[in-house]
């Protein structure tokens, strides 16, 4: 069979037998893919002899061929046959040892280990009154090899013995989770103290805020009418000027300025990468359920896929639920040891030391990502730069027509994620990442230190650390779908958090404005100015704007010559434009990307957007408060189950 394919046809006329597993399904031997080339030969006819069926060592020969594995990588990741069920029968082969569980207490644990949560392939574990032994995962290519070195040295079976990747996956968490947790807490700060939101306020900036403050006391107490006229004027310029940012998203409308209407080429199967999915739950239960089936799928080759699910070891809820989905191999339940800072960027980086893949991806627990998601994100990466560091995907609200709440989250994000987000990525600019449905480069994202553990809003933090750092940060077309909060009790202690995390990250930015304007330039600093502080402040002094806004008529009417003066008509001007702009602007952005199902779910919510706009300053004013008095509490956002799988995407 040297020089030429082994087809799939010729080995199955042989006649299934039966073993541990049988197949289930017969391959087609008319589709071209089930063609089998001869390197895959030899380990067919080892599997074969462990009793496993043919029709399915058939499929999993012709996935081999495809993906570019092995016959044993794609046999273990298919779910057919049991890990442990494998290893014990290769054990058995080998006449060594079998462990189907590995004591984390015979570990012993050095930052080494973390190699074995990538590629588990051997562990050594010292007991107490038995000499030590080391575990190893052979794989099928190499156990003749290991064969006959145990028979030049036979005095190596003594302390040889075989396991599994789980179980060496499980022992390497467990023994090392005191000092990998250790690490994710410190490790921005100690790199770098002034890129962490581990200090709320430093010492200069707490001294320029009071001495910026006990100034204008000073002023509006010896100039009232002078000092609130500047005051004034410099508050309506401030706010204008993020108006202006917005409507230049608004008038960028070519090609350039959007994500492409339709993803680059696929992938050949063969060229398929690993890729790591990160979920960080809490409290979740509801929706692992939902979850899983989302992330079911995702059209990427199952033993490609590196799916991390990480759960706080004290949430025996979610635990629980998820034990009772019977997750596939590909999935991976990561439990971190309790302790503060209870976040979720913490969590997301305790489980980066054992990222597999060449591409990774954070989804929350209530995401429905398109199902070619990771295709177009993987063809962009490979088609680009490596500068290009990160990509963010669309995030699109599924349930707009819940309420005047969610109708009005779902214009928000439209114009952020399909206009706003492009237009910046578009120029070269920093973009502050949406907190689900980010890709990165793995290597890139350790680079960059991960996540702040301290840092509420720790997508939008690292997406302008990653452009600090020199990286670049682009956008994809394809969408994931999401769930709005329908409620006050809901959407309000979500958006504090929010705003809570863009004050961090606004002051980490401003701890060393030198330093910034180098590391960007001064078009990126400019903008990232624009971007984080006019966000905040716009939704500070929102209705201190709305209230001059509304006074004008009033004003005007009990004094006709309120306006003759040249200062009072600009401010009267800029005030009348930053109101009917805003919210101009907002619904513009909102509704230009939607489609004709969207604009009819989202419906007359829009009337409500002078109430939402209080809302959020509501919300701002708390966050300011809350920075003081719990800095690192994170207001978790319950979920439930989605109404529907089946919403419509973004650019229908």
């Amino acid at each position: 069979m040297q020089g030429e394919d082994y087809p799939v046809e010729a080995f199955l006329a042989t006649g299934p037998e039966d073993g541990l597993i049988q197949g289930k399904h017969r391959t087609d031997p008319e589709d071209p893919v089930f063609s089998i080339p001869p390197t895959l030969a030899g380990e067919l006819r080892i599997l074969m002899s462990f009793g496993i069926g043919k029709p399915l060592l058939g499929r999993m020969a012709a996935l081999a061929a495809r993906n570019g594995t092995s016959i044993e990588q794609e046999l273990l990741a298919s779910g057919a046959i049991s890990e442990t069920v494998y290893y014990e029968v290769l054990a058995e082969r080998l006449d060594l040892p079998f462990a189907a569980e590995i004591d984390p207490a015979t570990v012993h644990d050095a930052a080494w280990l973390d190699t074995q949560l990538v590629r588990p392939e051997i562990l050594r574990c010292h007991h107490p009154v038995r000499p030590p032994r080391t575990w190893i995962v052979p794989t099928l290519a190499r156990s003749a090899e290991l064969a006959a070195r145990m028979e030049r040295l036979p005095e190596l079976r003594a302390s040889l013995g075989i396991t599994t990747p789980t179980a060496i996956r499980r022992a390497v968490w467990k023994a090392g989770a005191a000092r990998r947790l250790r690490e994710t807490v410190g490790r921005l700060f100690e790199r770098d103290r002034d890129i962490s939101a581990r200090i709320v306020l430093a010492g200069p900036q707490a001294f320029l805020i009071g001495f910026l403050a006990a100034n204008l006391l000073i002023c509006l107490a010896l100039a009232p009418g002078e000092a609130q006229t500047i005051l004034h004027l410099l508050l309506s310029v401030f706010y204008l000027s993020h108006l202006l940012l917005r409507l230049s998203a608004l008038t960028s409308m070519s090609e350039r300025a959007r994500p492409s209407a339709r993803p680059p080429a696929r992938l050949e199967e063969e060229a398929l990468p690993v890729y790591t999915v990160m979920v960080a739950l809490y409290k979740e239960a509801a929706v692992c359920h939902q979850l899983v089936a989302a992330l079911d799928q995702l059209d990427w080759p199952v033993s490609r896929l590196d799916i991390k699910l990480i759960c706080e070891a004290d949430d025996t809820e979610t635990l629980e639920a998820l034990r009772a989905l019977s997750l596939g191999p590909a999935y991976e339940v990561v439990e971190m040891p309790p302790a503060l800072p209870r976040t979720k960027p913490k969590a997301l980086s305790f489980a980066l030391a054992g990222a597999r893949g060449e591409f990774l991806t954070v989804y929350d627990a209530e995401d429905r990502p398109h199902p070619q998601q990771l295709r177009e994100a993987a063809a962009t990466f490979r088609a680009s730069p490596d500068r290009l560091a990160c990509l963010q995907a669309p995030l699109v609200i599924a349930n707009a027509d819940a309420h005047w709440l969610s109708g009005n989250f779902a214009l928000e994000y439209a114009g952020l994620f399909r206009r706003l987000l492009p237009m910046l990525a578009a120029r070269g600019l920093p973009l502050p990442l949406g907190g689900t449905s980010n890709h990165f480069r793995t290597h890139t994202l350790r680079e960059a230190g991960g996540w702040d553990p301290f840092n509420m809003t720790e997508d939008a933090d690292l997406g302008l650390r990653l452009h600090r750092l020199g990286w670049r940060t682009g956008m994809i077309s394809l969408p994931t779908l999401e769930d709005a909060p329908t409620s006050w009790r809901v959407w309000q202690p979500q958006r504090v958090r929010w705003f809570k995390g863009w004050l961090q990250t606004w002051l980490v930015m401003m701890r060393a404005p030198g330093r910034l304007w180098r590391d960007m330039g001064p078009g990126a600093s400019l903008s990232v100015h624009i971007m984080i502080s006019g966000m905040l402040f716009s939704a500070l002094i929102h209705p201190l704007m709305l209230v001059f806004a509304l006074s004008i008529p009033i004003c005007y009417s009990l004094d006709p010559t309120f306006l003759s003066h040249p200062m009072s008509q600009l401010l009267a001007a800029i005030d009348l434009v930053n109101m009917a702009g805003s919210y101009a602007a907002l619904l513009s952005l909102g509704f230009s990307p939607m489609g004709p199902r969207e604009r009819r779910k989202v419906g007359s919510a829009w009337r409500w957007l002078p109430v939402y706009w209080l809302l959020i300053s509501i919300a701002a004013w708390r966050a300011v408060g809350e920075l003081y008095r719990r800095p690192f509490v994170w207001n978790k956002t319950p979920h439930m189950p989605t109404r529907a799988m089946q919403e419509p995407t973004a650019g229908e």
